[in-house]
């Protein structure tokens, strides 16, 4: 198994948990149900800190916390809820890595251009534009801390701040958690010089109780950025 269908476990685990997730659930319950999903679709254990669900729900979504320090809540689902989750299956030593913040309206999962909280919604459609940035601005030759000084200039013009208990935005994928390097500041590698790399905006508005992570994993080939 690949690092490709390793990713795909963690797409089809989200997918999963957006038609299964309603409101009366709790944390813990979801954090069970994504695990046991990504062990039954063919992960073997989760690589970041045996955490394989990485779950927050309404003001919790504005913490960040190393999974080291986690400790799922026995929070309820609202009827009206926000939800981020960061999925870390692993096969061997190979590593997924993906995040979604999913929004509750009426008990069910609503999809992204049907949610009628205005403040969700531009939310989760600041995210995607931090990724479309991202994406037309990178090169093999870009570094991990240019990379950084543009898109945390992009997240204040979009009105928002970096949420991150780091202040980071992602890290090189590795077969050790020891040996990630990250996006931020004085790293001087080149994206082109690490084989995948993720892209993780965690960021909300200054004051507000909501928080919002969008995830994947990237790569080069033949100079063009895919997602992996």
């Amino acid at each position: 198994m690949g690092y490709k269908e390793v990713q795909q476990i963690a797409k089809d685990t989200m997918q999963f948990a957006r038609e299964n997730i309603c409101a009366g659930m709790r944390l813990p319950e979801i954090r069970e149900m994504c695990e046991h999903k990504m062990l039954e679709l063919g992960a073997d254990s989760f690589w970041y800190w045996d955490v394989g669900a990485f779950i927050f729900a309404g003001d919790e979504t504005v913490v960040s916390v190393s999974g080291t320090q986690y400790q799922t809540s026995d929070r309820i689902i609202k009827t009206d809820d926000i939800i981020t989750i960061d999925l870390s299956p692993q096969k061997a030593d190979i590593w997924g890595d993906y995040a979604r913040t999913l929004i509750v309206e009426n008990g069910r999962v609503a999809e992204d251009e049907k949610i009628v909280c205005d403040e969700w919604k531009r939310g989760l459609f600041a995210e995607k534009i931090l990724h479309d940035k991202m994406r037309e601005f990178v090169t093999p030759r870009t570094t991990f801390e240019e990379l950084y000084e543009y898109m945390n200039g992009i997240i204040v013009e979009l009105g928002y701040v970096n949420l991150d208990f780091m202040g980071n935005l992602g890290h090189s994928v590795a077969k050790k958690k020891e040996d990630r390097i990250y996006i931020e500041k004085e790293n001087r590698c080149c994206l082109g010089e690490v084989s995948f790399f993720t892209f993780e905006p965690h960021i909300g508005i200054a004051g507000s109780q909501y928080g919002y992570k969008r995830e994947n994993i990237y790569y080069f080939s033949d100079s063009h950025l895919i997602e992996l």
